[in-house]
């Protein structure tokens, strides 16, 4: 499943790796800003935490394939399937409603019948600022410093500085002062 290659989701150990994460994420949903028992939970859930401020609720497939880099921010509602890895860097900010999806599914109908699933891994660079509802598919790579546009849905690879928005996002012509 990390590798790329398809993979059966109802496979036991996926199952059994599932519900720990749904169980970890439940607990979490359910403590409110400065509760300390966030900081006990996020380890166990996340691959990697380092102190990242996640708005509760967060929702995930597995968790330890997520990796945050420090000084991060998530805002409410924020869905992560990671069923291959998703790095965010230092400093990235994630508006609400952000969907970061890894996993993908077969066109054709008769594959996606026997549920047959695979994923690409996504890389966030630092001090990225992803506005809220954006979506960022499968296989993505967004460079240092680059901001989503509220609601943009991110299909192709974005390359430092730049700003993106719209469905599919696009690209803004660079102008003075903006990235």
């Amino acid at each position: 499943m990390l590798a790329g290659a398809p993979y059966d989701p109802g496979a036991a150990e996926l199952v059994a790796l599932r519900r720990k994460a749904q169980s970890l994420m439940r607990a979490y949903n359910q403590t409110i800003d400065g509760d300390g028992a966030r900081a006990d939970l996020m380890p166990a859930l996340l691959g990697t935490w380092n102190g990242a401020t996640i708005r509760a609720p967060f929702h995930v497939d597995y968790g330890q394939h997520i990796h945050f880099g420090p000084e991060c921010f998530v805002n409410f509602n924020c869905v992560i399937l990671d069923v291959c890895e998703v790095r965010i860097g230092a400093r990235t900010q994630i508006g609400p409603n952000v969907q970061i999806l890894t996993a993908d599914h077969p066109r054709d109908a008769a594959r996606r019948a026997v549920a047959e699933e695979w994923g690409r891994p996504i890389a966030i660079g630092a001090d990225v600022w992803i506005g809220g509802g954006a979506i960022i598919l499968p296989g993505v790579t967004i460079g240092d410093g680059a901001i989503i546009g509220a609601g943009a849905v991110v299909t192709r690879n974005v390359p430092a500085g730049m700003t993106v928005v719209g469905n599919p996002a696009r690209m803004l012509p660079k102008t003075d002062g903006q990235g």
